[in-house]
């Protein structure tokens, strides 16, 4: 099934929200990882439309597992003269023969890859893989005379456990998961990830940035999946009642995906080298109250049901972050709000 282009308004948001960061991709060479996925999606055809609006004469190359695949889900995107995809296996593809000054390293599917894989095999795809590509890195910073590379690393809030009890997280935050437990392995192995980068960095070739990543909404999130605003959405889109299997009450917040693509374009470009940033909305809803909002949103009446009942003394499981860091040190903002972001998400699924 071909996937639909994202709407002319998403578009104009990213170009009007980071274009000053994008000029500085002018006349680049963009290795992108991840580019086929959820966040893939968003990012290339964003930055395609930039080099178009903008003149940037950018060229991107993506690496896929098939090329033939890509093409056939998304053409709108693969006949872009400014792309070229490179196939292979993260941990281990050929590396491109031109040089590239910016790499975005954005794979690892979060959306299915703990569920397929064991592990420890998810563990070794993520810290093989970035290895692979820090040495891509190190390869052409180290025999450029340019600029130095610069490298965004697509983290996960994650790196903090999946839950704490603060309201907001804050990069500075000194949690982080379980090492004993055996879901903590993707965690785990993003945490082991961002220290790669700032190791293989200090030789001085290249520039890393980390943006940890928390919730996100928006076309291309799977609405099938482990994601309860996903599983929402669904429902409020085939007016059948919204089904929350536990109390309602963990703290959840979501950033719309055109903002998102703002913010990572803009760490890309002008984020502090060796610096970690919370991606995401700091407005929380617990997950009754996302339910709540969703069906007012999208179909006022729809029944909700919650199949255990709230205790007073439950701990607070929140998973949102502060992001004062990246509002004043690079100007970011949460400029679609949720209701806004349901709305443009399902406009988008009913659109033809």
């Amino acid at each position: 099934m071909q996937t639909k282009p994202l709407a002319p308004l998403d578009l104009a948001h990213v170009l009007e929200n980071a274009g000053t960061a994008l000029l500085k991709l002018r006349g680049a060479h963009l290795f992108l990882t991840g580019g086929t996925g959820f966040f893939g999606h968003w990012l290339l055809e964003s930055l395609l439309y930039a080099n178009q609006q903008l003149g940037l004469g950018l060229h991107i190359t993506a690496l896929t597992r098939s090329a033939a695949a890509f093409q056939a889900r998304s053409p709108h995107l693969a006949s872009d003269p400014a792309l070229t995809f490179l196939e292979g296996d993260i941990r281990n593809f050929e590396y491109p023969a031109r040089h590239v000054t910016h790499i975005l390293h954005a794979a690892t599917d979060s959306t299915g890859a703990q569920a397929k894989q064991a592990p420890y095999h998810l563990s070794e795809s993520i810290l093989d893989g970035t290895r692979h590509v820090l040495r891509l890195a190190l390869r052409d910073g180290a025999s450029s005379a340019a600029p130095k590379i610069r490298l965004l690393y697509v983290s996960t809030g994650a790196v903090y456990g999946r839950s704490t009890t603060l309201l907001n997280t804050p990069e500075t935050y000194s949690g982080s998961p379980d090492p004993l437990q055996v879901a903590s392995a993707y965690d785990e192995a993003k945490r082991m990830a961002e220290n790669l980068c700032i190791s293989f960095a200090a030789e001085g070739h290249f520039e890393p940035v980390i943006a940890r990543c928390f919730s996100f909404l928006g076309p291309h999130l799977p609405l099938d999946a482990h994601f309860a605003i996903g599983n929402f959405l669904a429902a409020a889109l085939e007016a059948r009642p919204i089904h929350i299997k536990g109390d309602g009450t963990p703290r959840r917040s979501w950033l719309y995906m055109a903002d998102l693509a703002v913010w990572l374009w803009t760490m890309l470009c002008e984020g502090a080298a060796g610096r970690a940033y919370n991606v995401g909305s700091n407005e929380g809803y617990t997950i009754a109250e996302a339910a709540q909002l969703t069906a007012a949103t999208l179909h006022p009446g729809l029944p909700i049901r919650i199949d255990q009942q709230a205790k007073s003394d439950t701990p607070l499981n929140s998973y949102v972050p502060e992001i004062q860091r990246a509002q004043q040190e690079l100007g970011l903002h949460v400029r679609i709000g949720l209701p806004e972001a349901l709305e443009r998400t399902a406009a988008w699924h009913k659109s033809v």
